[in-house]
């Protein structure tokens, strides 16, 4: 019989497959911490000039260093196609007069 989750203990809630992964990146022997859609970070871990090894999963494993680094980038690339809001927009470019 199958217990509900509440009274499951914590290390049963786990995935059935909690095999430790090694990091993607070529030369990289350390512990991946984070799995990764390729389709989606495929672009950020190649511009973080990380080359990765392609499964069948369409998975990027990484370690603690490589995931920061390729995050770095992520996050550089989002600054810079970052949406204003419109409340920025108009305040500065309409002409408003003030009432102080």
């Amino acid at each position: 019989m199958k217990l509900p989750k509440e009274l499951r203990e914590k290390k049963d809630l786990g995935s059935a497959t909690t095999k430790q992964r090694s990091c993607s990146v070529k030369n990289c022997n350390e512990n991946a911490i984070r799995s990764l859609s390729e389709n989606k970070w495929k672009s950020f871990v190649e511009k973080a000039d990380l080359k990765y090894i392609e499964n069948k999963h369409h998975k990027i494993y990484l370690c603690k260093n490589h995931y920061k680094e390729s995050n770095k980038y992520r996050k550089s690339q989002e600054k810079l196609y970052q949406k204003k809001g419109f409340l920025d927009d108009s305040v500065s470019g309409a002409r408003v007069k003030r009432y102080d």
